[in-house]
Formats: C-alpha cells, sequence, structure tokens
C-alpha cells in the first residue's frame, strides 16, 4: 500500500464515473465537478458503478499520478453523499482500498 501523509485530503465522488476516463478527463471532474483544484495535492477517489473498480487522482508537485484498484471480490463499501462529494481520512482511504466499509465524513 502506498504511504501518505496523514494530514493529506482526500476528497471521494459518491457519484459512479466513466472508468474509461484517464488524467484529462479527471482531471475536468475534479475541476468542474467537485468545484476544486486538482493540482492542490489532494486525492479524488471515483469509482465505477458496481463499486469494484476505483480510480485515484493526485498531483505530486510535478504531475499527475493515478492510481487505480479492482476489486477481485466484493465492492469498495462507502455511504454515498447528498452532495456528490464527501472527504475522508488517509486512514479511512486505507480501510476502503481493503474493503472495509467506511462511514463519510463532512467535505
Amino acid at each position: 500500500m502506498i504511504k501518505m501523509p496523514v494530514n493529506i485530503k482526500i476528497h471521494v465522488s459518491s457519484t459512479p464515473c466513466d472508468m474509461r476516463k484517464q488524467f484529462g478527463g479527471l482531471e475536468i471532474l475534479v475541476r468542474e465537478g467537485m468545484q476544486r483544484d486538482p493540482r492542490s495535492g489532494d486525492m479524488y477517489v471515483f469509482h465505477n458503478r458496481r463499486k469494484d473498480l476505483m480510480k485515484v487522482l493526485f498531483y505530486d508537485g510535478q504531475g499527475f499520478c493515478l492510481l487505480c484498484k479492482r476489486m477481485d471480490e466484493g465492492t469498495f463499501k462507502f455511504t454515498p453523499s447528498a452532495d456528490g462529494v464527501f472527504r475522508i481520512t488517509s486512514m479511512e482511504f486505507s480501510q476502503l482500498m481493503r474493503g472495509f466499509e467506511i462511514s463519510k465524513s463532512p467535505a
């Protein structure tokens, strides 16, 4: 698992995303859909309809990085947010990526 700073801001889109999107398409979703700056250093998490595939976009200061994970069995478990985006901690992100259910925090 990737080590990340404890204080990093992680924003999860609770709206399913077209997983064919790559760097540019996800950057536009962050900028226009989430109303956030994709180059802020925050992490932005997207998932497909079945919640068995996730993509994480983040900017490391030199360029964009894209992490992708597909669950062999089961799904990523979280409660969708009414406003479409919610924030989680780095610990919750680790739990989410391992298949544990997380509860949402205010964005």
